[in-house]
C-alpha cells in the first residue's frame, strides 16, 4: 500500500495544486481550464452548454516508468 498526498491552494483565478508527484497548477473557469501538470503536459478544456466537453492535451513526459 502506498502513500498518498494532495493539497490544493486556491489563489485568485489560480489554483497550485501540491501532489506526492510534484506541483501543478491550473486556471479558468467552469467552461474554459487550462491545467499543467507536474511532468510537464498541459491540459485544456471546454464545456459546451448541452453536456458536450472538448479537451486536448499538449506535450510529452519528461521521465517514464512507475512511482
Amino acid at each position: 500500500m502506498g502513500w498518498q498526498y494532495h493539497k490544493s491552494i486556491k489563489v485568485g483565478p489560480f489554483r497550485i495544486n501540491l501532489s506526492r508527484h510534484g506541483v501543478s497548477h491550473s486556471f479558468g473557469n467552469r467552461r474554459f481550464h487550462v491545467s499543467t501538470t507536474p511532468d510537464g503536459r498541459r491540459h485544456v478544456s471546454v464545456r459546451l452548454p448541452g453536456g458536450f466537453h472538448v479537451g486536448k492535451t499538449f506535450g510529452g513526459r519528461r521521465y517514464h516508468g512507475h512511482y
